[in-house]
């Protein structure tokens, strides 16, 4: 078997690859380097020249040549090896009539513990969104931001006690209105300083959070660990990284408890499956990053399939709240552009048993949802400075 074309394919907010071979059989990827994906296509493409007429079989050496031909590398080059990577174990499953899990040691679960998502501009919101995720049978809630998801046109600024007790009171009222049946996964994007972190995540640890995610700005390994031992709740960290040496540098210095890995960024299947071996041995646990398509999703739960380290995993519902529709349901966010989508029963999705990734996308995707780039902005301070958010 040969590989024939590698096509980068732009749908909604999403870059998705298709990788044809003149077997017949089409195996498709995601990246995920969200406001890149048009540098993503480019190196796409330019993979695309080595790879035509290779063999899709020898994943692990297509994998090595891609990141080690010139040793340039980034989030752009990463998400689009992710996305080749996916499609090649895609194709292999395929081949083989096996799903991608069964080449990877097989399942130890059949099924994988998920969480929604909650997105609110108003604390009121928040909290109507978490009563109707627990109705609708999610035991985890994440994406969950204390310090909310207001519009970024309007300039920010409050004074540090105004700032960290309001959120503190938003984890409160969230704990309150779902009890002790469900987990909170705090989100903070960045959002806090090193010092602002410390204090918030001590203020919160009352409330038993499952985890404590990218408080601080990714840029300190060190940084991130003098945070870590100061707190009393665990951190989660990661989804930013794009090689497994990040990781490893995070966990040899202690920083993070649960990894927070993204499959369609840190090197596709092949790169996640190395970097759950790594946690494994420094007794972290894995929760696969997800805010992207059902296909994302799709290759998350082969991971999850196979690892012993796994944790939860994240679960992009359609009902995010402000800028996605209003209804806190269970369908996935893009799910309409996919033939099938994975099962979600009782907050847990069933991992399929179809050759390959078992997914497909819909006839004509790319006619029926056209690509929505992603504009270069942040929302400023009262300042004038820049917010992360």
């Amino acid at each position: 078997m040969k590989i024939t074309s590698v096509k980068p394919i732009f749908v909604d907010r999403y870059l998705f690859v298709r990788i044809h071979t003149d077997a017949g059989i089409t195996g498709i990827g995601e990246a995920g380097t969200w406001g890149h994906l048009e540098v993503a296509a480019t190196a796409l493409e330019q993979f695309g020249n080595y790879l035509v007429d290779k063999d899709p079989f020898p994943i692990e050496y297509h994998w090595n040549m891609l990141q080690r031909f010139a040793y340039f590398r980034g989030a752009a080059l990463m998400g689009a090896v992710s996305a080749i990577d996916i499609a090649l174990w895609d194709i292999k499953g395929q081949a083989l009539g096996v799903p991608i899990y069964e080449l990877l040691g097989g399942k130890m679960r059949d099924k994988v513990r998920v969480y929604g998502h909650v997105k609110a501009e108003t604390s009121e919101e928040m909290v109507e969104r978490c009563i109707d995720l627990k109705m609708n049978g999610f035991t985890a809630i994440g994406h969950l931001n204390p310090f909310l998801d207001e519009p970024r046109e309007v300039p920010y600024f409050k004074p540090h006690v105004k700032k960290i007790r309001d959120a503190v009171e938003n984890v409160s009222r969230a704990r309150e209105a779902v009890g002790a049946d469900v987990d909170l996964c705090i989100e903070i994007h960045r959002r806090l300083t090193p010092a602002e972190a410390v204090v918030f995540a001590r203020a919160i640890a009352a409330f038993h959070p499952m985890f404590y995610e990218d408080p601080i700005r990714p840029d300190s390994y060190d940084t991130m660990v003098q945070v870590a031992d100061k707190i009393p709740i665990p951190i989660a960290t990661g989804e930013r990284f794009s090689s497994p040496y990040e990781f490893q540098m995070l966990f040899a210095r202690g920083g993070v408890q649960y990894a927070r890995v993204s499959v369609c960024l840190c090197g596709g299947i092949t790169g996640a499956k190395k970097i759950a071996a790594l946690a494994e041995m420094h007794n972290i646990e894995v929760v696969p990053h997800n805010p992207l398509s059902p296909l994302s999703l799709a290759a998350c739960l082969q991971l999850d399939a196979c690892i012993p380290n796994f944790a939860i995993q994240e679960y992009p519902n359609s009902g995010s709240g402000s800028g996605w529709d209003t209804n806190a349901g269970v369908d996935l966010r893009g799910s309409e552009m996919f033939v099938t989508t994975p099962h979600f029963e009782d907050g847990f999705v069933t991992i399929p048993d179809t050759p390959g990734l078992g997914i497909a996308l819909t006839d004509d995707v790319q006619e029926l949802y056209p690509a929505l780039p992603r504009s270069i902005a942040m929302r400023s301070h009262r300042d004038g400075s820049l917010v992360d958010q």
